[in-house]
């Protein structure tokens, strides 16, 4: 479900630029030709919409230095370290330009250099605060199912209720990023958890509802109980809903799992994107030797 602001971009849009419905509509059906997610055309469309308003034209119309000055205003006045406007609107007008056949102008496009950082983890004992310190059961169910089954936040609103196999101990995580399913353990302890929030609040379909009727949890509300969590903790680093599934990999890492079963696990397309949590896992370190040894280890 899109944001009312979203919305309004859009409209806005189709109003007042000339072509934007058209060009509209093929990027919608291209999505669905390919097989993309939903929030592949709404991330998307919105960048060409911001776009296109702020120009007055589609964006084949726009020159190369028009289009450059205004990437530059995005790139200077981001908030945030990781220019995160600046990005998608890159991604945005080049999936544009590749689907309306101007690859050459997606080539001229600035190329996003990748963030080298390492993710920012939380231990244990910050985790086990966190998910005490919301006062609602939906609000400390919400964050320790993020963790518990290393969900993106897109992937835990759309949840359903019939995704939780309580027997199986599993949770069937449907058209995630990539459009790939997975499922992945259902904790003991998180299932109990789940039990007593099923039985007090009684969502309909969705697991978390939001205020609409029928419909799921937003993810700005998700961000909401985040913060909100956080005040009432002593912890000072630097992290979001997403440092909890970050937390996740790296636990598991620390546990013994497998880097090519966490990266099933994560859903993540490439192994080079999992191992990224080896350089922050504190694994202990395991002494060089020979497999012959282990192979006929001494009697004691």
């Amino acid at each position: 479900m899109k944001q009312k602001t979203d919305f309004s971009i859009l409209d806005r849009a189709i109003a007042t630029v000339e072509g934007f419905e058209g060009a509209y509509k093929i990027l919608q059906q291209q999505v669905a030709l390919r097989g993309q997610s939903k929030s592949i055309l709404h991330n998307y469309s919105r960048q060409i919409a911001l776009v296109s308003l702020n120009f007055k034209r589609l964006p084949e119309f726009v020159t190369d230095s028009e289009l450059n000055e205004y990437l530059a205003g995005l790139a200077i006045s981001a908030r945030s370290p990781s220019r995160s406007a600046f990005k998608h609107a890159v991604y945005g007008l080049r999936y544009y330009y590749r689907t309306f056949g101007f690859s050459n102008r997606a080539v001229k496009l600035p190329s996003i250099k990748k963030d080298d950082k390492l993710p920012v983890i939380l231990n244990r004992s910050e985790l086990r605060a966190l998910f005490a310190a919301p006062t609602l059961l939906k609000h400390r169910v919400v964050l320790t199912l993020i963790y518990s089954a290393g969900l993106r936040s897109q992937e835990l609103i759309n949840l359903k209720i019939a995704d939780i196999d309580f027997e199986r101990k599993t949770i069937h995580i449907r058209r995630s990023k990539y459009n790939k399913d997975r499922i992945v353990p259902l904790s003991d302890n998180m299932a109990i958890g789940l039990h007593k929030y099923l039985k007090e609040n009684q969502p309909q379909v969705w697991l978390f509802n939001g205020q609409a009727y029928g419909s799921h949890y937003a993810p700005k509300s998700i961000a909401s109980v985040m913060r909100e969590a956080l005040k009432k903790t002593d912890i000072s680093k630097a992290v979001t809903t997403h440092s909890l599934r970050h937390s996740y990999a790296t636990h598991l890492i620390e546990d013994g799992l497998n880097i090519v079963t966490v990266k099933d696990l994560l859903g993540h397309a490439y192994i080079e994107t999992t191992m990224v949590y080896l350089h922050v896992a504190q694994c202990p370190l395991i002494q060089a030797h020979s497999p012959l040894d282990t192979l006929y280890p001494r009697k004691k």
